[in-house]
């Protein structure tokens, strides 16, 4: 049985700020693009970004009890697909910053392109369902809504250092937070193709 204990709560913590990393990263870019970004929108991309992080180690999870023998197949594969949507994403971000846009437009990343880079960024906390397997369904839950809180701060945190830094380099923001999803891209297929 697990405990609710002091250790329980600091390893959930620093299990969130690992995992948020690639999210922090995301944030920044967004930043970068969006330079007059808003507390709203802000919160908008954190909490985009904290709902996937909650998600994803409880769908491992419910995975580990029910379906297991047929995702472990898949799971190796999973960052794959983190990575094609991020170089897809990246891509946009440079191809859109390079082209121009104008000064009436949408943010550059709409309720879609969020829950995209949402998934991609959070899809490898799948995994995470299974080294959380032996837990009751109580801690999943309350160890994903502590990774989930801590994703949200680190990344409000990054979409306000990108806006600060995007602000400066209004014309030069969007090429640099495409270029920080495809290196977070190739940092991902590096790893797989170690890992195998």
């Amino acid at each position: 049985m697990i405990m609710f204990n002091f250790s329980f709560f600091i390893n959930s913590i620093l299990f969130g700020a690992g995992l948020a990393m690639d999210a922090f990263s995301v944030s920044i870019a967004n930043g970068l693009n969006e330079p007059d970004m808003r507390k709203r929108r802000a919160c908008a991309i954190s909490g985009t970004f904290a709902f996937f992080q909650f998600a994803m180690p409880l769908i491992g999870w419910f995975c580990v009890h029910t379906v297991v023998r047929y995702f472990s197949a898949v799971e190796r594969f999973i960052p794959l697909i983190g990575c094609v949507l991020l170089l897809y994403i990246g891509s946009k971000m440079i191809l859109d910053s390079v082209r121009g846009k104008p000064e009436d437009e949408k943010p550059a990343v709409g309720i879609a392109g969020l829950t995209v880079q949402g998934i991609a960024t959070s899809i490898d906390a799948l995994s995470v369902g299974f080294t959380i397997a032996d837990y009751p369904l109580t801690a999943a839950l309350v160890e994903a809504l502590i990774i989930a809180a801590v994703t949200f701060a680190i990344c409000f945190a990054g979409c306000v250092i990108g806006k600060k830094v995007g602000a400066k380099f209004a014309d030069k923001a969007g090429i640099a937070g495409g270029l920080i999803l495809i290196f977070i891209a190739v940092e991902i297929i590096v790893k797989f193709i170690l890992n195998k």
